[in-house]
């Protein structure tokens, strides 16, 4: 029972993480119908912004090396400041690749071809400026929170505990304006048919940008989270992590918000229960659920099926 536990807590943690940065994709997906592969890009400019904003400096070798900023938030304001950041980001990868091709009705396979164009010169301008050395939080990151928590006979980090709140809080939000909100309810008439909702009224364009910014926020916010839990391995560490929340988009089902949430809590217990001597093969789990899911049920968990989709 207590390793179960241990594994619980460790697999709710990571999952609740993958589920959220899962959402990114999901609201993009929803409204446009292509994936936004600039996303894991997104997310590595968030851990850059979250480090920054919290008076980390920049190493030796980027170009701009020394940087400190002459402030030092806490982590509790510099994880939304970060988020906003990256929410801007977001909206210029829609305005330079998104936005043109589809005013021109541009075949889908052209936006993700923008897409990964544009995160390749998102990352290679991060790596120019921060260099391609590794940055790590500061200890005192947290403040006056213990480092571990006993719950019952298992410990729970309290790094663990800040990523499974914070990603809990912020999906019980965008669950919640999407289902309550007017704004919310024009996002889902868009994603359904974004011409008919056009006709009644609704401004199309302002939804897919209002998607892509909360899009590129909740990025933001997992990139700081898992940078404050792992640290910042270099300017491409999110591209993995892009990769794998597609198989957690691929496996709740392409589209599906509930989805993405349990997608991403099934990868993250899977990759719990991993034993520790085997844990370079962790990464192997999430594109085995999508090689999998793609075989046995494209659509997802919970997906709709491709052909109805409008």
């Amino acid at each position: 029972m207590d390793v179960a536990l241990q594994i619980l807590l460790n697999g709710l943690a990571s999952g609740a993480v993958y589920g959220l940065f899962a959402l990114g994709y999901t609201l993009v997906f929803s409204v446009l119908g292509v994936i936004n592969f600039a996303h894991g890009a997104v997310f590595t400019l968030g851990a850059y912004l979250t480090y920054l904003f919290m008076g980390g400096a920049v190493g030796s070798n980027g170009l701009l090396h020394g940087l400190q900023l002459p402030f030092a938030l806490p982590f509790w304001l510099a994880l939304p400041m970060a988020g906003l950041g990256t929410a801007l980001a977001s909206l210029a990868v829609e305005f330079a690749a998104f936005r043109p091709l589809r005013r021109r009705g541009a075949e889908r396979l052209l936006y993700l071809i923008t897409s990964l164009g544009a995160g390749v010169i998102l990352v290679n301008i991060l790596q120019s400026l921060m260099g391609a050395e590794g940055y790590a939080f500061p200890a005192s990151a947290l403040g006056m929170l213990p480092a571990a928590i006993p719950i019952g006979t298992a410990q729970l980090r309290s790094v663990q505990l800040v990523l499974l709140l914070v990603s809990t809080a912020l999906m019980l939000l965008l669950t919640l304006w999407l289902e309550g909100s007017r704004a919310g309810k024009a996002v889902q008439a868009v994603s359904e048919d974004a011409g008919t909702a056009r006709l009644l009224g609704i401004d199309s364009d302002a939804m897919i940008r209002l998607c892509f910014a909360i899009s590129g926020f909740l990025a933001g916010v997992s990139g700081g989270l898992v940078g404050l839990s792992l640290s910042i391995t270099g300017p491409y560490f999110g591209i993995s992590y892009g990769l794998k929340a597609l198989g957690v988009l691929v496996l709740g089902g392409l589209g599906s918000v509930p989805g993405a949430v349990i997608g991403g809590l099934i990868i993250g217990l899977a990759e719990a229960l991993v034993p520790g001597e085997w844990s370079g093969f962790r990464d192997a789990i999430a594109f085995g659920f999508l090689f999998a899911m793609l075989l046995l049920r494209p659509r997802g968990l919970f997906g709709q099926p491709l052909e109805t989709r409008a």
